[in-house]
């Protein structure tokens, strides 16, 4: 650990990171930052020999790839990581400036959404407050850091919960990390919402469980060696506390996320399908609070969602898609999507040998593999904006995480038939051959994953400021437009300004749109608004990437929209230009 923490520790000052190529970081990172995450790995599997004996070893190292793998961003960037996410930042600082929110406000940008489902702003409302700092964006690249080391007891709850093997807690601990590239532990109310419906989750696994329910699972014999057994059972006083103590975690899952709760609600009903987990009242009271919140400060976006479910519903095809449009394009992001699907893959083919291989751990931890499962069906339901196929993915991993480890680290002790050579040289061949070579190839899997695009999500700070200045230049009431909102401080003033991203639709209409996009513009802005085009670097890096326009549409949208006379420039940089629309009057109109 001390060799691969100094590595780590020379190789971060040397990462290119303001000369991101085609790749992002993968080509960026010195030899010594690959070579540190090889040591942790060696480590690691030496730690977990010890497991049973010394478990904090393996504890130490999955704190250390935590570090290791979402650190640089935290440690080496000069802006937040990830334009989107400086829209949370505005959230807050509009919050703490005005003290108030809006509901039932009509708000451009999607932002109503912030406005019906505050709780995530509020809570860090009250930590820029008590950290004495200007804005959310001090802390925001540390919040995979921060959220990873609170989500890590939380697994290690869920995982004890169905086995006695510290090797395997761990090691479904180290390949949830690997394999959590999704990128939704940034600052957001996403990560939170996550992070509190897994404790939900935990505390039901351990304290809700039926008298009389566990039957043979109590049966030593029954059990794969490395199983737990059935936690104690709990009376109807007992479960109806729990109710009471979980009903404000669930009540924050409402307050701060849409999603989170349709999946805490679907993974509550899972397990009411098993005897050992049959409790009505808590599934519920979580549905009641969902609807409640719903009907109430959600009211808005609710009735708008359900308007659109005759479109969605039974659509597989279309809500399993990623993101808006188009396919990926460039060196980058298409090895990162490549990365994305083969790490799914590799997690689940791992998951699917421990049904086959482990069949009796597998009956013990059926809880977390209906938990795991139960988030699947949404896919019938709804696209999410196409992020639902990555939330799905999401919700189901930690259970994938713990199978998939049931599948890499043999049973301790001596089962049945274990005595026959086969059976010892296969065991030996899964804990000295097999599990190396997962985990080296899960690392491979993540660092095109979770950096691959990272050429999108690093702003440098003057094109930050460029956007900030034209945003504050314009006047209350204006219209901000710009290709899409996945640019730094995009939503900065978003309850004094309208936008309009009017590239954020599908391929084809954009190409429509290049023929003559001045026309297209002016024809959008309502009459008497006062417009502006705002064009940076980052958006031409995003449209690109994401497959929004064609290969050079950028600059034939930047070319076209500056050679047109009803739009003048008002500042151009080299990270950007903005652009006032000025209409024709009836004077120049032909």
């Amino acid at each position: 650990m001390v060799a691969a923490v100094a590595l780590w520790t020379y190789a971060l000052p040397r990462v290119g990171f303001r000369a991101m190529g085609d790749y992002g970081l993968l080509d960026r990172f010195p030899a010594a930052f690959y070579a540190a995450l090889a040591l942790l790995t060696c480590g690691f599997l030496v730690g977990l020999r010890r497991a049973g004996t010394a478990p904090w070893w393996p504890a130490a190292y999955c704190v250390a790839l935590l570090v290791a793998l979402k650190a640089p961003p935290a440690v080496l960037y000069d802006s937040v990581r990830y334009p989107w996410a400086s829209k949370h930042d505005a959230v807050v600082n509009q919050l703490l400036l005005s003290g108030e929110l809006r509901p039932n406000g009509a708000l451009s940008g999607n932002m109503s959404a912030y406005e019906q489902w505050p709780g995530f702003f509020t809570l860090t409302g009250g930590l820029v407050r008590a950290f004495g700092v200007d804005s959310a964006a001090v802390f925001l690249n540390w919040a995979p850091i921060a959220l990873g080391l609170l989500l890590m007891p939380v697994l290690v709850l869920i995982y004890r919960t169905f086995t006695e093997d510290w090797r395997l807690v761990w090691t479904a601990v180290w390949i949830f990390q690997l394999a959590n590239w999704v990128g939704q532990d940034y600052l957001s109310p996403q990560g939170f919402a996550y992070l509190l419906h897994l404790s939900v989750i935990a505390v039901v696994l351990r304290h809700f469980v039926r008298p009389g329910s566990a039957g043979r699972l109590r049966d030593r014999s029954f059990l794969d060696p490395a199983s737990a057994s059935v936690p104690p059972p709990t009376g109807t006083r007992q479960r109806a506390v729990g109710v009471a103590v979980l009903a404000p975690l669930i009540l924050a899952v409402n307050a701060s996320h849409q999603l989170t709760p349709v999946m805490l609600c679907v993974s509550l009903f899972a397990l009411t399908l098993t005897r050992r987990y049959r409790n009505y009242g808590l599934l519920a009271v979580a549905a009641l609070i969902m609807l409640a919140w719903d009907l109430t400060m959600g009211r808005p976006l609710f009735l708008e969602t359900l308007g659109t479910l005759r479109d969605s519903l039974g659509r597989l095809t279309q809500n399993s898609r990623a993101g808006y449009a188009g396919e990926l394009t460039g060196p980058g992001p298409e090895l990162a999507g490549q990365a994305n699907v083969l790490m799914v893959l590799a997690v689940a083919a791992l998951a699917g040998a421990a049904l086959l291989l482990r069949r009796r751990l597998v009956r013990a931890a059926l809880p977390l593999l209906l938990v795991s499962l139960a988030p699947v069906p949404l896919f019938v339901v709804n696209d999410y904006g196409g992020e639902m196929l990555f939330r799905v993915y999401l919700f189901g991993l930690p259970g994938a995480a713990f199978f998939a480890a049931a599948a890499l680290v043999p049973a301790a002790g001596s089962p049945r038939g274990a005595r026959k050579p086969v059976r010892r040289r296969a065991r030996a061949l899964t804990l000295h051959g097999a599990l190396p070579l997962a985990l080296l190839v899960l690392l491979a899997g993540f660092l095109p994953s979770y950096y691959g695009k990272e050429k999108m999500y690093y702003t440098p700070p003057a094109e930050t400021a460029l956007v900030t200045r034209a945003i504050d230049r314009a006047p209350h009431g204006a219209l901000i437009l710009a290709t899409t909102g996945s640019f730094p401080q995009a939503l900065h003033r978003y309850d004094q300004v309208g936008h309009w991203f009017f590239a954020e639709q599908e391929l084809p209409e954009n190409e429509r749109m290049l023929a003559d996009p001045a026309r297209h513009l002016a024809d959008g802005i309502p009459p008497g608004t006062d417009a502006y085009v705002i064009l940076t670097r980052t958006q031409d890096i995003y449209a690109a990437g994401e497959g929004l326009l064609p290969p050079g549409g950028f600059a034939t949208l930047r070319e076209r929209l500056t050679a047109s006379p009803l739009f003048a420039t008002v500042e151009e940089h080299p990270y950007g230009i903005v652009l006032h629309y000025q209409p024709a009057t009836e004077g120049d109109r032909p």
